[in-house]
């Protein structure tokens, strides 16, 4: 490169991209570059091998996405491969890097579980010049020699750590074994455990390194307060948040798929716009979930962990933890969801009292300013709409044929009747279901844990998280299974689980237990 740091970087143009290339960043709306992108795209179009270490919703897929749809050769097939671990991300990043190579012709293939093993085969054959896929089903296909010609020359690990903590790093040696050792390969992770290093060791050449060293940025653009409740009152406290904030978009994160289905059902029966997504829902199921989130559709999410990993929403302004997160990596990863690209987000997270010790160490391993306050009430509720509906009615254009209803409601009525008639009309569909109060002031709540003896009502429900410490933050149990589902059993061991947590760094076997996630 022979422009300075100080001009390479600070524009798209800057790092002598094709023009159709940015025209494909134009029309994604990019401006200026993110620091993991100012950084790794030299490396990147430079050829080197890459570690780069950044958190969610910095921007990695244009990092890694933009250099290798500059190298494309349109007329050569298969050359770039991204690996991600689920397959809800392999279909946004499929979607993002068709959308800013097609003015080059660039075509994307996704391949993941689930989904027809022809329909991906032929897409390949057909010349697609990118595949982004997770990796049990494309060692399925490698492995059946399935592919002709694919040989990329560019392989990407996206969220290198989620595919250690989900167990798929034995599958993804296998692949590496079955590709072209002559390549250029980018790992890209939000964490760097030894289990990572070892692999990038392995499998890359004098790879540059990159840090994007994890800021404040993101949680200073994140509100982040707790509400103290009792066990019972935890249906009543998502609707009564929900009523207050008026979200455009919001997920709620539960443990269970038998909960979040519950959820769901509640919702829709007080008429929000509400879907569910877990692991029980098949692949076509969860792509019109997704779809109607993104279309506007649905503006409500209640979801596992493991089904909304790798979900990038678009304007998601609140987050609320049903439960409290089962540790800081989980609670950092799901709040992180909201409060992007400058935009300001809130996260929200239910807590009982029997939950104070595990609510004292999440707050002392995130390092998060997680503040404690008082549910609105139903007059606060009510306020806060009054203020939204003068809002909205002040900055309502008038329509065309406004006037001449009006005229027709003037022989009858005089205006300040007509007036107060729509008011009472539209004021009646805004009812606030619930008590007046729900949960615990701050004064009326103390840190302090209490006494390790007795157990909190339905089952200790409120008390599991504080219980488990295998780090775990998947799905638990079926759709099927019982109410106790997920909770503290009568001896006091956690519920029996699908798959495992790695806490340890070291891989996980039997990834096949998530492929078809």
């Amino acid at each position: 490169m022979t422009k300075n740091d100080t001009e390479v970087g600070n524009d798209f143009q800057s790092f002598g991209l094709r023009p159709e290339i940015l025209q494909g960043i134009t029309e994604a709306g990019f401006e200026t570059p993110s620091p993991i992108q100012k950084q790794a795209i030299p490396l990147v179009l430079e050829g080197k091998d890459l570690i780069a270490q950044a958190q969610t919703g910095t921007g990695k897929t244009a990092a890694y996405g933009l250099p290798c749809l500059n190298q494309i050769n349109v007329d050569a097939g298969m050359q770039v491969l991204v690996l991600t671990p689920t397959r809800e991300l392999a279909l946004q990043v499929s979607d993002e890097l068709y959308k800013l190579g097609k003015h080059l012709g660039i075509k994307t293939t996704t391949i993941y579980g689930g989904s027809s093993y022809s329909k991906q085969i032929n897409q390949v054959a057909k010349g697609s010049q990118v595949a982004v896929a997770t990796p049990g089903r494309l060692l399925d296909l490698l492995k059946g020699k399935e592919l002709k010609n694919f040989k990329p020359s560019m392989v990407i690990l996206d969220e290198a750590d989620e595919m250690l903590d989900m167990g798929f790093m034995e599958d993804i040696e296998s692949i590496f074994n079955l590709l072209p050792t002559k390549r250029q390969t980018l790992l890209f992770s939000a964490t760097m455990p030894e289990a990572i290093k070892k692999l990038a060791s392995k499998y890359q050449t004098s790879p540059a390194h990159v840090k994007i060293a994890p800021t404040e940025k993101t949680s200073k653009n994140i509100e982040q307060v707790y509400f103290v409740i009792e066990e019972a009152e935890r249906d009543m406290a998502v609707v009564r948040i929900l009523d207050y904030e008026n979200p455009f978009k919001a997920i709620i994160f539960t443990k269970t798929k038998k909960e979040a289905d519950d959820l769901k059902s509640s919702l829709s029966f007080k008429n929000y716009a509400v879907e569910a997504l877990h692991g029980d829902l098949n692949q076509k199921q969860r792509e019109q979930v997704l779809k109607s989130l993104h279309d506007g559709r649905v503006r409500i999410l209640v979801a596992t962990d493991v089904a909304a990993r790798g979900l990038d929403v678009k304007d998601l302004s609140l987050v609320i933890n049903f439960h409290l997160p089962f540790d800081s990596e989980s609670y950092t990863h799901r709040i992180g969801r909201t409060g992007r690209a400058g935009k300001s987000g809130k996260a929200v997270t239910l807590v009982t009292t029997r939950e104070s010790r595990a609510l004292m160490r999440l707050k002392g391993t995130s390092g998060m300013n997680l503040v404690i306050a008082a549910l609105p009430t139903k007059k606060e509720v009510m306020a806060r709409r009054e203020e939204d509906f003068l809002k909205k009615i002040i900055e309502t254009e008038i329509h065309p044929d406004a006037e001449e209803i009006l005229e027709k409601l003037l022989d009858t009525e005089d205006k300040r009747t007509i007036a107060l008639k729509l008011l009472s009309n539209m004021l009646d569909k805004t009812k606030i279901s619930g008590p007046e109060k729900i949960g615990k002031t701050p004064a009326e709540w103390s840190e302090t844990p209490p006494s390790r003896g007795g157990r909190e009502g339905r089952g200790g429900r409120g008390g599991y998280s504080s219980g488990r410490r295998d780090g775990y933050r998947g799905d638990k149990g079926k759709s099927n299974a019982s109410s106790s589902e997920g909770r503290r059993q009568g001896n006091g061991a956690p519920p029996k689980r699908e798959g495992g947590g790695n806490p340890s760094g070291k891989p996980v076997k039997k990834a096949q237990r998530f492929r078809n996630r």
